[in-house]
């Protein structure tokens, strides 16, 4: 709560200004008050929910939809969709300021108060009445349900103390000490994971809603109450655990699915606009677009594959931590070789299994392999599938041909980014393919050994070359077909 000297201080003085007369304040509930600052900001051209990418043809509408109908909504969908950025959002569609009674813990209209205490002030201080203000991030009450959650926590409960220090019967309506429902009150009021609220709690949310009152301890207390209630769930809870009391689904106005990115160009901006990687660093950092794009195809390729449980979802959250997680180690790497470059590099995206593996719920035959197992898998199906798009058409068979020759080469993490491009520059063939990637000889060390490493991991998830722990890289063991068996081991396999 702020206070501003310009405005008007009390009930009189803000019965006389323009901005805040009776007339407009009175009988505009907030959800009338969301869908005039909604449509203004439709006739402008203004952004509704800026930094949200993704949603402007699917969700964003289905959402203004709701504000201009006044429903409340739910938004449905899997863990990491932006559900809780998204309603957080809806403070910038109300009013800069909303005037209460100063001092009323359920912020009171000073027109129409609903609670005893305001009703008595105002009878009794008419004019003088003080008023207080809100902005906007104090209109928004968030509340995550857990079954643990009580009709004390969201609706209120008696305050015996309350009620002995100002001399009240314990039945008196001054004795309710409000919950988080009634002091959201001309505001919006979120509920996530709105499934693991108590059946019970729900039906205290549904009445209030529904016929403005509720019993605290046995005694009605009448709270018309103007809020404007958004919900969040899982897909998976809401359908298949069905722990939605019917009652309040059927008075959810709008039901929303949020869905993942469709696409990896739109993955890859939202986890560029999240991902904490222009930081203040000893190091110029620079990520390579192909480590980009192997971290957004490892979210992709997650969200296929069966032994993850698809019900759970990957989230968006995936990429974004991974990202961070391999700047971090290219960081760590540059700073102890004492380069001035940090470039990430593929190895450091298996650095990231800490930052994979527990965003991710296997099902039973991932368990059996292991978490680590299936991320280290998915890595290299991503660097798989990003090398196709750049190399799929170019010949490589030289670089190939030096593995095959006897050629192996193990990089030495240690080391300046300077030596190992020299150690990679004797692959046959290989710095050469950097224009691919649009690199040139005058691109930093750091960022021309990521491009070749890469090239490498590539081949390696093609499986036309080897990588083990003893060795690095070498060419891959090819099995001996019949055909390459000595005539007389011919001779007795067909014999026996």
């Amino acid at each position: 709560m702020m206070n501003h000297g310009s405005l008007p201080r009390t009930l009189g003085s803000l019965r006389s200004s323009s901005q805040f007369s009776e007339d407009r304040i009175a009988h505009r509930s907030v959800k009338d008050e969301l869908r005039s600052n909604l449509i203004s900001r439709i006739q402008q051209g203004d952004s509704l929910f800026p930094g949200v990418l993704g949603y402007e043809e699917t969700v964003v509408p289905q959402v203004v939809n709701a504000i201009l109908s006044r429903h409340n909504f739910i938004l449905l969908g899997l863990r990491g969709q932006a559900k809780t950025r998204l309603i957080r959002m809806l403070t910038t569609l109300v009013d800069e300021y909303s005037p209460f009674i100063e001092g009323c813990e359920i912020r009171d209209n000073p027109y129409h108060p609903i609670c005893r205490r305001c009703r008595d002030l105002v009878a009794e201080q008419e004019g003088d009445t003080p008023i207080a203000y809100l902005d906007r991030e104090h209109r928004y009450v968030e509340k995550l349900a857990t079954p643990d959650v009580t009709i004390a926590d969201m609706i209120g409960d008696i305050d015996p103390i309350k009620a002995a220090r100002a001399g009240h019967n314990i039945s008196d309506e001054l004795t309710v000490h409000y919950g988080l429902l009634p002091r959201a009150n001309r505001g919006i009021f979120a509920i996530n994971e709105l499934p693991d609220l108590a059946g019970k709690i729900q039906v205290g949310l549904f009445n209030i809603m529904q016929e403005g009152d509720v019993q605290i301890k046995g005694y009605p207390v009448r709270l018309p109450l103007d809020v404007m209630l958004v919900f969040t769930a899982n897909p998976e809870d809401y359908t298949a655990r069905g722990k939605i009391i019917t009652p309040l689904k059927d008075r959810i106005g709008s039901e929303i699915r949020t869905h993942y990115p469709p696409t990896v160009e739109l993955g890859l901006a939202i986890t560029a606009q999240e991902a904490w990687t222009r930081r203040p660093s000893p190091v110029d950092i620079n990520v390579p677009r192909f480590i980009r794009e192997i971290i957004e195809e490892l979210a992709f390729l997650a969200r296929e594959d069966k032994k993850i449980d698809k019900r759970s979802g990957v989230s968006q959250r995936l990429p974004i931590s991974v990202l961070e997680n391999v700047v971090s180690n290219a960081e760590r790497r540059a700073l102890a070789a004492g380069d001035d470059t940090a470039a990430p590099r593929v190895i450091d995206v298996y650095g990231a299994l800490p930052a994979i593996t527990g965003k991710l719920e296997l099902e039973y035959e991932g368990e059996l392999k292991g978490g680590e197992a299936v991320a280290r898998e998915l890595i290299r199906q991503a660097v798989g599938k990003v090398y196709s798009q750049y190399f799929g058409e170019l010949n490589v068979s030289g670089i190939v041909q030096w593995f095959e020759l006897g050629g192996s080469l193990k990089l030495d993490e240690s080391v300046p980014a300077s030596r190992l491009v020299e150690q990679l520059g004797k692959i046959q063939g290989l710095m050469e393919k950097l224009g691919a990637l649009g690199l040139g000889v005058s691109e930093s060390d750091a960022l021309r050994a990521s491009a070749a490493e890469f090239i490498l991991e590539g081949l390696y998830a093609h499986r036309r070359i080897n990588r083990s722990e003893e060795r690095g890289y070498a060419a891959e063991e090819r099995k001996r077909e019949p055909h390459d068996e000595h005539p007389r081991q011919k001779q007795r396999r067909q014999f026996n």
